[in-house]
């Protein structure tokens, strides 16, 4: 990448960050302006359009962004299970998804938010990313723990609506009643998971 596909890469990168920064429990996607994320990125608002077409554009690279952020550390949270010869999916993959929470809130509110929200290519953005993260654990709980196709479709589908509400519930609690939270889910989730288990088991 020579020295100009570099700073274009640079800027770009400002422009996404700039506006995952305004992002809070107050502020979302749809009241940004964009001379609001230009300021931020510290540059002029013509210089916006070399990188995206419209403020639309910037959404769903946002959206794109964070449902790979989220399958990335969720891969990353089984790889750990696998070095370590053992340990709970379920523990590790919770306390995973509650630090991307904690680390990345803004990030998770627009998923959240534009899930429900009024633009059709939003929503449909947002539910692709869902799918995929439901598609991930289908397809480890067929090759790690042996269910059929869509007995792990099912159970997946089932466990990503869990965490993904405990994620939402989340946002606004202090770190003792996140705590709390998480050893719900994970009761819950152990609950799907065994009942799963058990309907495996009479086939």
């Amino acid at each position: 990448m020579g020295p100009r596909a570099q700073q274009k890469f640079k800027t770009r990168r400002t422009i996404i960050d700039a506006a995952l920064n305004q992002l809070s429990a107050e502020t979302s996607f749809s009241n940004l302006s964009l001379r609001e994320v230009t300021r931020e990125a510290g540059i002029a608002p013509t210089s916006f359009y070399r990188h995206f077409k419209d403020m639309d554009e910037l959404g769903l690279t946002l959206v794109d962004e964070a449902g790979l952020t989220l399958r990335q550390l969720m891969r990353q949270a089984r790889a750990r299970i696998a070095d370590t010869s053992g340990g709970s999916v379920i523990r590790t993959s919770v306390e995973t998804f509650m630090e991307f929470i904690n680390d990345n809130g803004n990030v998770f509110r627009l998923l959240l938010r534009e899930r429900s929200g009024t633009s059709a290519a939003f929503r449909a953005a947002v539910s692709r990313e869902i799918q995929h993260f439901i598609a991930e654990l289908g397809d480890y709980l067929q090759k790690e723990l042996g269910f059929a196709e869509d007995e792990a479709r099912v159970q997946a589908d089932a466990m990503v609506i869990l965490v993904f509400s405990a994620g939402a519930e989340a946002l606004d609690l202090s770190k003792s009643a996140r705590q709390g939270l998480a050893e719900k889910v994970m009761m819950q989730l152990r609950m799907v998971a065994r009942g799963a288990a058990v309907l495996k088991a009479k086939k």
